[in-house]
């Protein structure tokens, strides 16, 4: 029928409604998907309503299927979403019963004999931005690589490799960046992956000609830091990491001799990053709803970029849009602050659709604040010169705290009180640096038990007005995350 698709035995009309009601099955039917989303996404948004046994994409048609364990917890999904919106990767999804009892798995899709060509990569502990670059010269030597994509919103890698069961072998559990990433490694579906972009995040190399991907339709900023956020040099990252050291007793481990001179494809450039972030705003999510606001946000995200506006989302509870100064800025803040812990709610940063934060629909926050502030004229933005920028030590969060613009007079025992009062952790261990005699501020380091207890105070304290008797202008405190990893 004209405007109409038939999906699991009935018919789903264009504008969403069913056709006709469907009996209970463990099987959820997912409809009004965004391109870009992925199984990850609808685990992670629907395991809410119990354990999920199975995922099964349709892209082209922005639909899937969800097998849960039970029809209990279908039940709650299904519920949930007539009664209230449920959003998949920023986007409100409808939901119904599927006609299907059981989603059909793929025959000996484990089975390393079977053909499967294609390995999910899951990285741990992404301190630096994963590209498919990155990737290639981690796999290539193991079997000739194919196509990467990248999911870099939830950290999950997908690639295609003809030799899929040595890559797995030689690869899992080893080290991108010497003890910083962990690969995980499994089989994925046997599949196909759809490549249409050669870029930082999918890339053909059957296909070396397909177009790069363009930049985004927002308005062009220039990136204080450079054009590549993993061009790691003098600009705040530190030296180059070394790539993957393989286990010694792996037994496909190789020599210089092994590895090839000549790649057959051409490599992703690092001068040009044409990579997923192709947005200056970012989306969080996993916000209490009562300790954070605009400011907070604020003073944790400027380490990594300046900010220029911040909003929360009136129809996504516990959400706010991040503008930031450029695409790049946006990338560093996903690449340290992504499922961090802040007030017991772990944060989940990914690169929004929007290309600007609109200041529409403000309210009022459970706090008293705005739910929209803007912060481009704020001189507590760090990145508003290239000489400004440099001095910013881009660092992942951690325990120890460097404080600077304190001024002397202020001793430990006040900035142990001055967490008291704020209702966050007291640093364990204090050191001020020595200061010339006619400084007029000094600088130390805070070490905290925890490196959430150390986000939280930074969150909170981080540009806290100290005013002294006296005194005509306060200070400023300013708060970032330290190179050292205890005092």
């Amino acid at each position: 029928a004209k405007g109409s698709n038939s999906v699991s035995g009935r018919l789903v009309h264009d504008n969403g409604d069913d056709s006709h009601r469907i009996a209970p099955s463990p099987v959820v039917h997912v409809r009004g998907l965004c391109e870009s989303v992925v199984e990850a996404d609808l685990v992670e948004a629907l395991e809410k309503f119990g354990t999920i046994c199975y995922v099964m994409m349709m892209p082209f048609k922005r639909q899937a299927l969800v097998e849960f364990e039970g029809v209990e917890s279908a039940d709650k999904c299904v519920a949930c979403g007539t009664k209230e919106a449920v959003y998949i990767a920023g986007q409100q999804a409808f939901f119904n019963y599927s006609t299907s009892k059981r989603i059909t798995r793929p025959t000996n899709s484990d089975n390393p004999n079977s053909g499967n060509k294609v390995l999910l990569l899951s990285i741990q502990n992404p301190l630096y931005p994963i590209t498919t670059e990155v990737l290639y010269t981690v796999c290539n030597p193991i079997g000739n690589v194919l196509r990467i994509v990248i999911f870099k919103r939830n950290g999950i890698q997908a690639m295609s490799v003809q030799s899929a069961q040595k890559a797995k072998a030689a690869l899992n559990g080893a080290d991108i960046y010497a003890g910083c990433c962990t690969l995980k490694i499994e089989y994925a579906r046997p599949t196909r992956l759809n490549v249409i972009r050669n870029d930082n995040d999918s890339w053909d190399y059957t296909k070396p000609y397909l177009a790069r991907r363009e930049r985004g339709k927002g308005r062009q900023r220039q990136a204080i830091l450079g054009e590549h956020p993993s061009a790691y040099s003098d600009n705040g990252y530190g030296p180059h990491c070394p790539l993957l050291p393989l286990p010694g007793n792996n037994r496909y481990k190789m020599s210089s001799h092994d590895i090839p001179e000549v790649v057959a494809y051409p490599l992703p450039q690092t001068s040009s990053y044409l990579g997923h972030s192709s947005s200056s705003v970012a989306m969080v999510s996993g916000l209490h709803p009562t300790k954070m606001n605009c400011t907070r946000i604020f003073n944790l995200f400027c380490l990594y970029g300046n900010i220029e506006k911040v909003k929360f989302m009136k129809s996504v509870p516990g959400t706010a849009l991040v503008e930031m100064g450029d695409e790049y800025a946006v990338d560093r803040a996903i690449t340290h602050l992504n499922s961090i812990k802040v007030f017991g709610k772990r944060l989940n940063v990914c690169v929004s659709k929007q290309h600007a934060v609109i200041p529409s629909q403000v309210f009022e926050l459970e706090d008293g604040t705005s739910s929209y502030k803007d912060f481009a004229m704020t001189r507590n933005n760090r990145f508003t010169s290239a000489g400004q920028a440099s001095k910013n030590i881009i660092q992942p969060p951690s325990c120890v705290l460097h404080f600077y613009n304190v001024p002397p007079c202020v001793t430990e025992d006040e900035l142990q009180r001055l967490c008291t009062e704020h209702d966050v952790p007291g640093f364990i261990k204090f050191k001020v640096f020595d200061a010339k005699p006619s400084s007029k501020t000094i600088s130390g380091l805070l070490e905290f038990d925890t490196k959430t207890n150390a986000v939280e105070v930074l969150t909170v304290l981080n540009h806290y007005q100290i005013r002294i008797p006296n005194g005509s202008n306060p200070y400023t405190l300013k708060l970032c995350f330290s190179t050292s990893s205890h005092l």
